[in-house]
């Protein structure tokens, strides 16, 4: 048995989900999976369906990845006769989510729930660092954040945590509604609301509508934390209201803000920052840098105060707040003559995303004889908007004082056209195209920023430059050796929403 704490037996598990066991059933299950492909041993595997996949396929590849037992909602075929398996009456993804309701009743953790149209996983990893400090959290892994992500998350909590930070994303209207009404979170945080998934939706006052369903689940003596400087407050605001909700606390630069930015000092690899948290005075050092991180750091401390919690203590801790994958983390690549800086901001893009990454890009300075160059992908689901937002960033590129920019996509390629020529690089349909043409024209002394959204694959990129770090060609060989070893098959699960 694992040292890991269990969070479900046999028994609870079955109760939970009003299924019932066959083969062993003195098993505890340490974590709870999806995905066969990630199964760590003492997992519960959960045999979710998708519309490509049926994770009853991949049963038999999870016990044999030391899943301790299988939810399911027939046995699969294929499996020895005493396989351990948890038969719900129900779809695996239902059985999970009353898991998820069960797991949520049994914790006593203060609960923050965060969405909006940007900054939702980095507020939520920021909430993770500086509650860490503070007591046992728990926190969304990655960017689990859909019908399939929350319920999983849920049905992970610990019951022993003492705070819980859930990432809810949506497209569409209705989404985030049910999502939060599992999570029950003391706290709200809606980052901002800006022009994202627009081609669901008839504008950003309805994309603000569907975000305020974060306040169906919000308990009743709640806080509800808004951008006091966003266009969408009052709206927000009005809608909190009338989900019953007295506590309504804003950040921003507005003068009547419960966390009220005084001042702010912007460099390449920092902000340092002069906020008053309600009533209280702070001066802090952000280790991420951007106007944007400034305003996240806000809403953490809002909700810290929200909780009850050491705003202080907090705010020193974002002194040394680490990078999220795909999302600003920075890395030095070694060529055989000089070196250059990568961005990684990958994981996806929206237009107000963009300009506050190109703002960031404007503070760093090349080394000698490198260029600020950009490395654009498609903003994906912006519907008849598309081409004329993608052209709108040609003027946070050029207050950046970007040299080159390379972009793929259809959407990108109006912006491109656009630019002036002595700043056009490269333009691909792809990224799988423009991959070899970026790497193959980088050179010591730039710095190279790259971004889109997830769809566009811009993730490629920044594996084609990491790939030319000449100190790490015996460990990529290694990881490729090990890469390249026939697996189990699995499904992937989870699309990232908004």
């Amino acid at each position: 048995m694992s040292d890991k704490t269990v969070l479900w037996t046999a028994r609870d598990a079955a109760a939970a989900t009003g299924g019932h066991l066959t083969g062993p059933s003195a098993w505890a299950a340490t974590g709870v999976a999806i995905d066969s492909r990630k199964v760590a041993p003492g997992d519960l595997f959960v045999a979710i369906r998708g519309p490509n996949f049926d994770g009853h396929a991949f049963v038999g590849a999870a016990l044999a990845a030391g899943a301790v037992a299988a939810l399911v909602d027939h046995p699969p075929d294929g499996l020895p006769a005493d396989a351990p398996l948890l038969i719900a009456p129900v779809d695996p993804l239902e059985a999970m989510a009353a898991m998820g309701v069960v797991a949520r009743a049994n914790c006593g953790a203060r609960i923050i729930g965060v969405t909006g149209s940007v900054g939702k996983t980095g507020t939520k990893e920021t909430l993770r660092h500086v509650l860490s400090a503070q007591g046992a959290t728990y926190a969304t892994e990655g960017s689990l954040n859909n019908h399939w992500g929350v319920p999983l998350s849920l049905a992970r909590l610990p019951a022993d945590s003492a705070y819980g930070v859930f990432e809810l994303g949506m497209n569409h209207a209705g989404e985030i509604g049910p999502l939060s009404r599992q999570v029950k979170p003391h706290v709200a945080i809606i980052t901002t609301v800006e022009a994202a998934h627009l081609e669901f939706f008839s504008g950003v006052e309805a994309i603000a509508d569907a975000k305020a369903e974060i306040f169906e689940g919000l308990d009743p003596n709640g806080v509800a934390v808004l951008n006091r400087d966003n266009g969408q407050y009052a709206r927000l605001a009005a809608a909190a209201r009338r989900h019953g909700l007295s506590h309504v606390w804003g950040f921003g630069t507005d003068e009547k803000a419960d966390a009220r930015l005084l001042d702010c000092s912007l460099h390449a690899t920092c902000s340092a920052v002069t906020a008053v948290i309600r009533g209280e005075r702070l001066q802090y050092c952000l280790s991420q840098p951007g106007r944007h991180w400034v305003m996240n750091s806000l809403s953490v401390l809002l909700a810290v105060k929200a909780l009850g919690g050491d705003v202080a203590t907090a705010a020193r801790a974002l002194s040394s707040l680490p990078s999220v994958k795909g999302r600003g983390t920075r890395r030095r690549i070694q060529l055989p003559q000089g070196a250059f800086t990568l961005i990684d901001e990958s994981y996806n893009a929206s237009p107000a995303a963009m300009a506050a990454t190109l703002e960031v890009l404007g503070k760093i300075d090349p080394g000698a004889g490198g260029r600020r160059v950009a490395v654009l992908g498609d903003m994906r689901e912006l519907g008849d908007r598309a081409d004329a937002l993608h052209i709108a960033l040609a003027e946070p590129l050029r207050a950046a004082q970007v040299d080159t920019v390379h972009a793929c996509g259809p959407h990108m390629r109006a912006l491109f056209d656009r630019l002036p020529e002595a700043m056009r690089g490269v333009w691909t349909e792809t990224s799988v195209e423009l991959a070899p043409i970026v790497a193959a024209g980088v050179k010591g002394g730039d710095v190279i920023m790259v971004k889109g959204s997830l769809g566009s694959r811009t993730g490629l990129i920044v594996d084609a430059l990491t790939a030319l770090d000449s100190g790490r060609e015996s460990e990529d060989k290694a990881a490729s050796r090990t890469t390249n070893q026939p697996q189990a098959a699995a499904q992937s699960a989870h699309v990232p929403r908004g």
